[in-house]
């Protein structure tokens, strides 16, 4: 655990470091530009902390690594697009140039709705959408969550079929307590001794997902660093797979529950169906979209924190230099103080999530009432 610690604190220095100085050095340079258009003195541009802190925490079609001296350095992207007026496009994100230079009639948007989209540039100087599916930085991110998760539990599986009677060592140690804390302390209380085996797959994939996913996010380097559990398009989608299942699982005393709720006077229930309104909202509407919320919220707002104690100390050093580098190891030491808390955080989402959507599987049979 020491050695994790440690690890922890020496990544985020190295990228701290990476983006104090990358950062830096790219003002330094707008700045001279600046000075080498005229002579006058004109009014420098103004430092944007919300636009780099919601760039770090989006998509992209490069995977960025650094900057040194106006020279980004990322890791460049499939970019797969089809288009109704010329076909299929297959290339690398790096044809872009960072988003400065168009490619076969596309680019990626710098404003309106589609900013930070790829876009084809019409004759006419008009824009459409083609139809997208390019290998962007959160897929990618996905895709090694998916190829960890494959190889962690496929081996300890192996294992346990080569060695069933033999303590479990290594990684098999290790998650194996979180497997039977999934089963004794989530599915079984939540669902029931009898049904819950069948959840199981379904809930241990899901806290796993997140777990890992939100621990990826937090290393600033590839490949981590992406906000995958922050995209809520991802929480969208667990969330419907939560929504899915809970209504698969329902039986006849579920919809009764719904329509003529027990316990209930009359007259909340006709002429105007009040309860049956309050109780299908509460069931089918909002249950699935504060899974999808809650998850979004709290994985982003960690970013967002890290970046906004970064960024002050840009703030104070666009008043004077002086003040910059003073504040800076107060900001440092915030942000590791703040990533120590999100070690937890990650783990109390992939919780949350997983005990929720336990207690809808549970709810979804109700006992008919007489």
């Amino acid at each position: 655990m020491k050695l994790n610690i440690r690890r922890l604190v020496f990544d985020f220095l190295i990228f701290g470091t990476g983006l104090l100085l990358s950062t830096a050095q790219v003002k330094a340079n707008e700045a001279d530009t600046l000075s080498n258009k005229s002579e006058q003195p004109e009014k420098k541009e103004a430092f944007k902390p919300g636009e780099i802190i919601f760039e770090h925490i989006g998509d992209s079609y490069s995977w960025p690594i650094a900057t040194f001296k106006d020279v980004e350095v990322a890791i460049p992207l499939p970019v797969i697009v089809y288009s109704k007026t010329s076909g299929v496009h297959v290339f690398f994100s790096s044809k872009f140039d960072h988003g400065h230079a168009s490619y076969q009639g596309l680019e990626i948007a710098k404003e309106g709705k589609e900013k930070g989209k790829i876009v084809e540039v019409q004759p006419d100087g008009t824009t459409i959408k083609p139809i997208d599916i390019s290998i962007t930085k959160n897929v990618l991110s996905l895709f090694i969550s998916l190829g960890l998760m494959l190889w962690m539990f496929i081996s300890i599986a192996r294992r346990y079929v080569r060695e069933p009677d033999k303590a479990p060592k290594g990684l098999q140690s290790f998650l194996e307590p979180l497997i039977l804390f999934v089963r004794d302390d989530i599915g079984i209380p939540s669902i029931g001794k009898e049904r819950h085996e069948k959840y199981m797959p379904y809930l241990l994939t899901v806290f796993f997902f997140i777990l890992i996913n939100n621990m990826m996010g937090l290393i600033p380097i590839f490949p981590g660093g992406a906000n995958l559990t922050g995209n809520i398009a991802v929480t969208m989608v667990l969330a419907i797979l939560t929504f899915i299942i809970t209504m698969v699982s329902t039986n006849k005393g579920f919809w009764v529950h719904i329509v003529n709720t027990p316990g209930v006077p009359w007259w909340l229930k006709l002429p105007v169906p009040l309860m049956p309104f309050i109780e299908f909202s509460s069931s089918i509407v909002i249950r699935p979209f504060v899974l999808m919320i809650r998850l979004f919220a709290n994985i982003t707002a960690g970013h967002i924190n890290v970046l906004s104690f970064i960024m002050l100390i840009f703030i104070f050093g666009a008043m004077k230099p002086a003040i910059g580098w003073s504040f800076s190891p107060f900001s440092v030491a915030f942000v590791v103080f703040i990533y120590f808390i999100e070690l937890l955080v990650a783990f109390i989402q992939a919780y949350v999530f997983t005990l929720l959507s336990a207690l809808y599987f549970g709810m979804a049979k109700e006992e008919s009432h007489h």
